[in-house]
């Protein structure tokens, strides 16, 4: 029996170290492909606005800024909503209605993005666009609604990308509640909840894997490519505004790498994906620390959950 365990961490140590060494393979092939880059702009590139390939002047803020910006509003809009899938299909679906809904959210996710792309030019881009124009001139003074009328823009591009982490985020979830023990739904029946309670009971006990559905959605959002790229604007500015056309780091890539004249322009464009592969590693590195501290201060509520069974024997 120690032999298959010993033989079983040897195992799952050699794949956790080959991993690894992947991730590090990447790293270092990013970062020697870009050096040209690092070399003449340093720390500048991340934070300068300008991008003009032809006079040679490259900065990545106006990328990075659509980049967070859009997964952030994304996350912002489509995780109450994934949430909600969840719960109703786990918590208060009829069985009947239970794997008609599940297989429609599970088939949000195999669309293609380009799919998606197309749907948004000719659904949600008008949409936007008679938003924007039907606003009052007085909101559209602020620096948030300012913009072109044109559909293409931040809020498209999120309402996209929502769209597409929504059965991400659902299913997960989903799967987290369904693992959650009958004990403590029991537990809080027991002790006089109602459904309702009993219900968030439940959602503070999966607390951590919620979490981790939503940095799942989130992590979906940072990479996505051709949906955002067709309804954003790809206009290289940095600004609040949910109307003006904007870019991401994986859009630039995706529409200028075949366009790179010059060994700086194609080494400013990997240098981007440096900086897309450093911030998804940072914001991965952040969640699991955030879902290792939950897991810690969760030890005291699955320690209670023995004393939660004679309660509902006791009713």
């Amino acid at each position: 029996m120690e032999k298959k365990d010993l033989g079983f961490r040897l195992v799952t140590g050699a794949f956790a170290l080959v991993l690894i060494l992947i991730v590090c393979a990447i790293g270092w092939e990013l970062t020697r492909q870009s050096m040209l880059s690092i070399r003449q702009f340093g720390l500048a590139f991340w934070r300068t606005e300008t991008w003009d390939p032809v006079a040679g002047e490259f900065g990545a803020l106006p990328f990075i800024w659509g980049t967070l910006y859009s997964s952030v509003l994304a996350l912002a809009i489509a995780t109450p909503i994934a949430l909600g899938i969840a719960v109703f299909i786990s918590e208060l679906c009829p069985a009947r209605l239970r794997q008609p809904l599940v297989f429609l959210t599970e088939l949000l996710a195999a669309i293609p993005s380009i799919v998606y792309g197309l749907w948004g030019i000719f659904v949600l881009v008008p949409a936007v666009r008679a938003l924007e124009t039907s606003l009052p001139d007085t909101l559209r003074r602020l620096p948030i609604f300012t913009g072109p009328p044109l559909g293409l823009g931040m809020l498209s591009a999120a309402l996209v990308l929502a769209i597409m982490v929504i059965p991400f985020t659902s299913s997960v979830a989903r799967e987290v509640l369904k693992s959650v023990p009958a004990a403590q739904r029991e537990g809080a029946y027991a002790l006089g909840a109602t459904r309702f309670e009993a219900i968030r009971a439940a959602l503070f006990f999966a607390r951590t894997g919620i979490v981790g559905a939503v940095m799942l959605g989130f992590g979906r959002a940072l990479g996505e490519t051709m949906a955002v790229t067709m309804v954003i604007g790809n206009n290289p500015q940095a600004t609040l505004s949910l109307f003006a056309p904007q870019y991401t780091m994986a859009a630039v890539i995706a529409n200028e790498f075949t366009e790179a004249a010059d060994a700086l322009y194609l080494s400013a464009l990997v240098e981007i994906g440096l900086v897309l592969f450093i911030i998804t590693l940072i914001v991965n590195s952040l969640s699991r620390l955030l879902i290792w501290s939950m897991a810690k201060s969760g030890v005291a509520v699955q320690t209670a959950e023995p004393a939660a069974a004679p309660l509902a024997g006791a009713a």
